[in-house]
């Protein structure tokens, strides 16, 4: 199936973004206590919303405290985070090819949509990607469809021709609710195994591995 609308997850999908995440969760983590938390730990809460990776890490379940908890990691976030957030090597190149296809292109992550847009301010032309959807843009986060859905009615897309591109099954089940393709990626912390027990176009361990293999034109039905 040729794909005319590629959506990508933003954090261990375009960029690495571990070591920024980890920092800040460790601030607001050592700072409350919470000293036996390992990097790997945390990194396997990546793509999570805040709150909910701050229950996982801690047992917390009061909603005050997970949101002052947030409200801490978005602090610490405005001085770490995009300093220590890097691409990976294939992602321009990737997203060059798909350009030059005519292929649309977007973001669909629980980060939010203003610390996207300030990263790529740095690496790459204003108005590059079709559409970004990010956190604040929507009232229930992956695996709700609610982002991916947005983002397909925007570019007025139909399902059958949009693949979603991410690198955790928060992701794949994210595209299998909104009932579009789904790529895993294993270059975070899922592998493929896990990637797996969902429905799945192809698993890959690189973006470059997208335009690796020739697809076939299917359009929209009628």
């Amino acid at each position: 199936m040729k794909y005319t609308v590629y959506l990508f997850d933003f954090d261990y999908t375009l960029a690495d973004s571990s070591r920024g995440i980890v920092t800040c969760f460790r601030s607001v983590l050592e700072r409350h206590g919470y000293t036996g938390i390992t990097d790997d730990m945390i990194k396997r809460t990546i793509g999570k919303t805040l709150e909910e990776s701050f229950s996982i890490l801690t047992g917390i379940t009061d909603a005050d405290q997970l949101e002052s908890f947030r409200q801490e990691y978005s602090k610490e976030a405005d001085i770490y985070m995009n300093a220590n957030t890097i691409l990976f090597p294939d992602t321009l190149p990737t997203l060059t090819h798909l350009k030059k296809q005519g292929i649309r292109i977007g973001i669909i992550s629980t980060k939010y949509r203003f610390r996207i847009l300030s990263f790529l301010r740095n690496h790459m032309p204003d108005d590059w990607f079709d559409i970004i959807i990010g956190g604040e843009d929507v009232t229930h986060h992956k695996p709700d469809p609610e982002g991916l859905l947005l983002a397909i009615d925007r570019l007025k897309a139909c399902p059958e021709e949009v693949l979603y591109i991410g690198d955790s099954t928060v992701d794949a089940g994210t595209a299998a609710a909104a009932g579009v393709s789904f790529t895993g990626v294993t270059s975070g912390m899922t592998t493929a195994q896990e990637f797996q027990a969902y429905p799945y176009d192809r698993i890959i361990s690189t973006l470059g591995q997208l335009i690796s293999v020739p697809e076939d034109k299917s359009g929209c039905p009628l």
